[in-house]
């Protein structure tokens, strides 16, 4: 450790004047850093509002294209697209999910033809179209890993033929990331990636989302039996390790803020591109503080993302990504 003495050193010198912080600033956030999430539904017409979620809308196939069109041109690289499927496509197996036909992959493919260079990441789980709000199939109360495993893998070839760049696994089953690796390369689609919710917590901070969904009423139980729990940070490491064997190219931790730890020990551990998602929870808590004037809203959302890139993520899935590449934009 480089030491100093006072008056000798005086570290405020490399604080002085803006040129400076920025010449000497150790992390930097720009645009390539981000990934916006957005919920797509049924139907048409104006977008509608996520009332726990201030901002954030659900948005049709018939004004997608116009929703994404200021991220393209603001150059965020991707965009994560959650299905809000309507209560009557939705059973207890997930059948919806193995539609060529459902709301992702129409999406994917209207997106493709509208802007072919932007990046599409598909969430890979069964809870938008479960009637029970699960990510897997229930057999007598218990989601069943090996069967959901086999339905999650149709799910991501399924997307990935309609167009999706990163299939994203956030359903916690063990060995999903491999069966996922090798149906996509038996289906010829050896350049899908794939972006492991490696560490996805059991956490609170998923009400507001599942409320855009729909599947927070549906929900039966909770899903401790295969999220992680939040006590543990060792355990996140073992799936890291188990996700990127199984041929993950990139892994997520998921919630963001009260897990930065665990990014910063993924990052030291495996030097493989990190992602953290600021979910909504986080996002519904700094938006409301927003809007009661309790916290600056550009300073806020620039210094929540720059402490991600900090704490060793690549990048950040954030609800704020649009206004954030705004802002950055200058």
């Amino acid at each position: 450790m480089i030491t100093g003495q006072f008056p000798t050193t005086r570290l405020r010198r490399n604080r002085v004047d803006a040129w400076t912080r920025r010449m000497v600033a150790e992390t930097s956030l720009s645009v390539d850093h981000l990934i916006w999430p957005i919920f797509v539904r049924d139907g048409g017409g104006e977008p509608t509002p996520v009332s726990t979620m201030p901002g954030v809308t659900r948005v049709g196939l018939d004004r997608l294209a116009a929703h994404v069109e200021e991220a393209v041109r603001l150059g965020i690289p991707a965009i994560a697209l959650f299905p809000a499927t309507p209560p009557g496509l939705k059973n207890e197996a997930g059948s919806e999910a193995l539609n060529p036909e459902n709301l992702i992959c129409q999406a994917a493919r209207l997106l493709k033809r509208e802007f072919p260079d932007l990046g599409l990441v598909g969430d890979v789980a069964l809870d938008p179209y479960t009637d029970h709000g699960h990510d897997g199939v229930l057999r007598d109360g218990y989601v069943a890993n090996d069967e959901s495993v086999a339905i999650l893998t149709r799910q991501a070839v399924n997307q990935a033929m309609a167009g999706i760049d990163i299939i994203a696994p956030s359903d916690m089953m063990d060995g999903r990331v491999g069966a996922i690796r090798a149906a996509l390369d038996e289906a010829g689609e050896i350049h899908t990636r794939i972006m492991s919710y490696a560490a996805k917590y059991a956490s609170s901070f998923y009400g507001p989302f599942r409320e855009a969904l729909g599947s927070n009423a549906a929900l039966k139980g909770d899903k401790k039996t295969y999220q992680m729990n939040p006590a543990n940070s060792d355990e996140a490491l073992r799936e890291v390790a188990m996700d990127l064997a199984e041929g993950a190219d990139m892994v997520m931790v998921k919630p963001g803020m009260p897990y930065l730890d665990i990014v910063r020990r993924v990052h030291d551990e495996f030097r493989v591109p990190v992602f953290a998602y600021q979910v909504s929870g986080e996002y519904a808590m700094l938006a409301h503080a927003m809007q009661h004037g309790l916290l600056d809203r550009e300073r806020g959302i620039i210094e929540t993302l720059m402490g991600f890139r900090r704490a060793g993520a690549s990048g950040v899935l954030s609800y704020f990504a649009v206004e954030a590449a705004r802002i950055l934009r200058g």
